[in-house]
């Protein structure tokens, strides 16, 4: 499974919830998610590494990861981003292919450019976990 979007290894809270908030609470979150995912799903970069992923799973997970990182009311449960990606080979090419999906999927559901950037910024140091190659 890759992503960005996969997670982070220890539970993330941040008391905070005004982020979370702007991406439009929990039904916000998830449309977010779901075009995410078919973006990943679909995008020739990115699909070969959803091959053997159930994306139920993934979807449940990436809800939990991105709800914690935006200070929504979200604890992670998920495996450390250096477990889920470990054996898929992803190179700076295809983690910036999941960068610009997550763009595209915030971009249709009208999340602001400050709520992107503070989002990328709390996932942006996972890169050194997520690029094993």
């Amino acid at each position: 499974m890759l992503g960005l979007a996969a997670v982070a290894a220890a539970p993330v809270a941040h008391a905070d919830d005004a982020l979370y908030d702007s991406f439009g609470g929990e039904a916000g979150l998830a449309r977010v998610v779901d075009d995410f995912i078919a973006n990943l799903t679909s995008d020739p970069r990115t699909r070969p590494y959803f091959a053997k992923t159930s994306i139920k799973r993934f979807r449940a997970k990436l809800n939990e990861h991105f709800c914690a990182e935006l200070g929504g009311p979200c604890t992670y449960t998920g495996s450390s981003m250096a477990a889920v990606h470990k054996n898929l080979q992803i190179d700076r090419a295809a983690f910036n292919a999941v960068v610009e999906n997550l763009q595209d999927a915030m971009d249709k559901n009208g999340v602001g450019f400050g709520a992107q950037n503070a989002l990328l910024a709390r996932l942006a140091p996972l890169h050194r976990q997520i690029e094993t190659r």
